[in-house]
């Protein structure tokens, strides 16, 4: 039997990258797995990828309406939530100085407010000594250049786990950060506007890292089979960092 035999998990996000790798790994612990995506094409290709233990709900997870409608698929077709993966998250680069309002809101609605209303609206279906996983990063502890507003989401994403420990203990249900360093991802490639300019970032940022490479998305996904697992049944708050010693020195 499987880590996740038998168990519901939802993962927002979930047709690409992180989101999509964690999402195999609990289908191949023997999860039921529902993923959100905002683009039809990816999504399928994901729930192909995945197999038959994969449900694909299209959401945008800063849209309060498509959470209501992955919720009320989940409770159709499922009737429980035992692992909420809230990971849908994203950002750009932009210094101080040149930062406008659409930059802010469009960062902070998909990854402080998608996160909140992710988990409170699952909270109905999610059983009593349930997981929640939160996708934070190591910027959130860091410093970075140009990156301050993304920065600041994950830094809120981190606090969210440690604050909801405490409103939800009486249903023992605990809330997890993983905090990914830089990982092979095409949101991680597409933050430079080039494809020569994406090779010279990821290069670099490979330098960086004590293990000499980026991280792959399976690895995260590892991580989060972890936390939504019995393996860490008194695992709670905590933040773990998936970042080959990235945010460690």
């Amino acid at each position: 039997m499987g880590a996740l035999e038998g168990k519901v998990a939802v993962v927002t996000g979930g047709s690409t990258g992180i989101g999509l790798a964690a999402a195999k790994r609990f289908a191949a612990e023997g999860a039921r797995v529902f993923i959100t995506g905002r683009r039809k094409a990816e999504l399928d290709a994901a729930v192909a990828a995945i197999g038959s233990n994969a449900v694909g709900v299209r959401a945008d997870s800063s849209n309060l309406a498509d959470l209501d409608h992955l919720y009320d698929v989940v409770r159709e077709q499922a009737g429980r939530i035992d692992v909420v993966f809230a990971n849908a998250g994203g950002g750009e680069f932009l210094p101080l100085g040149a930062i406008t309002e659409e930059h802010y809101d469009k960062t902070f609605n998909t990854n402080v407010k998608g996160v909140l209303f992710t988990v409170q609206k699952a909270l109905p279906l999610l059983v009593d000594g349930g997981s929640i996983i939160l996708n934070a990063s190591t910027t959130a502890t860091m410093g970075t250049e140009s990156f301050s507003v993304y920065s600041a989401t994950k830094a809120a994403v981190r606090n969210f786990a440690r604050s909801w420990i405490l409103d939800l203990k009486a249903r023992r249900i605990r809330v997890n950060v993983i905090s990914p360093g830089p990982i092979k991802t095409p949101g991680l490639a597409s933050l430079a506007p080039t494809e020569e300019e994406a090779k010279a970032l990821l290069q670099g940022l490979a330098s960086t890292i004590p293990l000499g490479r980026l991280g792959d998305p399976d690895e995260v996904g590892k991580a989060a089979v972890f936390l939504a697992s019995d393996a860490s049944s008194f695992v709670n708050g905590a933040e773990l960092f998936v970042d080959g010693g990235y945010a460690q020195i």
